[in-house]
């Protein structure tokens, strides 16, 4: 069997695992990354017609990285958040000009984001895209990592300093690395599509909360929001089989007439939702990334804004270790600098979704006081929005506009 030989290994040529590859561009080090899906083909998750929403850090580390600039024209500047729930008192808005800030955060589709993605790895002759392929297993031992990849029904060898498994929530790699997961069923789906309403959004997303599950609007361009609507499993697929007339209706009294009538659904798309994490994020020169290591509840849109300052730290980490990026110290340095906000996000959406899920009428009232208190008091909400918008704690150098 043929034998090749890499620094760095990506397993997983998605958003995430892409963006360690772009982030690590001036080290020098050469980074092999193999996808199983080509980035423009019907069946790349990463890359379909959903949209995710970038917190302002996210922005930064992309704007350092040079993927934002083919990004701008095509991102939908969110610069008001509208938090509300149906049929009781408070709301809470975050605006970016109390932040002093253009935007909180921006709306982009998932192909552009991809594209943007792929366009950054062409131009890095260090780097090496394989796809279709797939790492089909992996040994490894104190120096190096040894993968064998499958691509085009031939098989090779490839030896590695460090491997990165960004391959998604349901990682086969993860499993034969050893590592497990702790794995929450929502018994929920996410029901995606773009609308179009009467009135402008004004560059506002709104967040809803209601008995059915929450809900979020989203600007998307001028003339489209993307939405974000969460059922139940058992009324998911009844949902799902209504047409463009009655689903519009079922989310037009979900969310209430704010913007006018909603006038036009694209296609919809759906997904279950469910909380992963693994219950380690290293087995030897191997590390966990992106929703191989944490997949969450799309309450918030926390999710790939996570994964995208755990791609900032380590890439710096392994700048400061490009003699040997898979050294354990390093990868142990990487682990305790991302574990606070790991966990403190992975329990904030949890926890907003398991508390707006409960039905009782002295909760429901308790959660609307909440948001009128975060609303009457600046601190407390600006607070909330650092945190939203990945702005607290440490942060490293690609979010501050440096290169690692």
């Amino acid at each position: 069997m043929q034998q090749a030989e890499t620094d760095i290994l990506i397993a997983g040529g998605g958003m995430v695992g892409a963006a360690l590859a772009v982030a690590l561009k001036n080290t020098g080090l050469r980074i092999e990354v193999i996808e199983a899906v080509p980035p423009r083909s019907a069946g790349q998750p990463s890359y379909d017609d959903r949209s995710t929403a970038l917190a302002w850090t996210s922005r930064r580390i992309l704007e350092t990285m040079g993927v934002w600039q083919q990004l701008a024209s095509q991102a939908g500047p969110i610069e008001q958040v509208h938090v509300s729930q149906k049929g009781r008192l408070g709301i809470t808005r975050l605006t970016a000009a109390e932040e002093n800030l253009p935007a909180l955060g921006y709306v982009v589709p998932n192909r552009a984001l991809g594209q943007a993605l792929m366009e950054a790895l062409a131009g890095i002759p260090s780097i090496t895209l394989t796809t279709p392929a797939k790492v089909m297993s992996v040994e490894h031992d104190a120096n190096e990592v040894f993968a064998e990849i499958e691509r085009d029904g031939a098989r090779q060898r490839l030896r590695a300093r460090l491997l990165v498994v960004a391959d998604g929530a349901r990682s086969s790699l993860r499993e034969s690395l050893g590592i497990g997961v702790r794995h929450w069923d929502y018994a929920q789906t996410a029901i995606v599509c773009n609308v179009s309403t009467e009135l402008s959004h004004g560059n506002t997303a709104y967040e809803r909360f209601t008995r059915e599950g929450p809900m979020a609007l989203l600007p998307l361009d001028a003339e489209r929001m993307t939405l974000v609507l969460v059922e139940a499993n058992a009324r998911a697929a009844e949902v799902l089989a209504l047409d463009d007339e009655d689903f519009i209706s079922h989310v037009q009294a979900r969310f209430g007439d704010r913007l006018g009538r909603i006038t036009r659904t694209g296609r919809r798309a759906s997904y279950p939702l469910a909380l992963i994490t693994a219950e380690q994020q290293r087995a030897g020169r191997a590390l966990i990334l992106g929703n191989a290591a944490h997949s969450l509840h799309p309450i918030a849109g926390q999710g790939f804004n996570l994964s995208l300052r755990d791609v900032a730290v380590l890439a710096e980490v392994i700048a400061a270790n490009a003699d040997d990026p898979g050294r354990g110290g390093a990868l142990d340095e990487y682990i305790a600098w991302r574990r606070r906000d790991q966990r403190n996000v992975a329990a904030f959406t949890d926890i907003l979704n398991r508390l707006f899920g409960i039905p009782f009428e002295t909760v429901a009232h308790a959660r609307g006081l909440g948001l009128l208190a975060m609303d009457l008091l600046p601190g407390l909400r600006r607070e909330f929005s650092r945190h939203a918008m990945g702005r607290a704690g440490r942060l490293p150098k690609l979010a501050r506009g440096l290169q690692p």
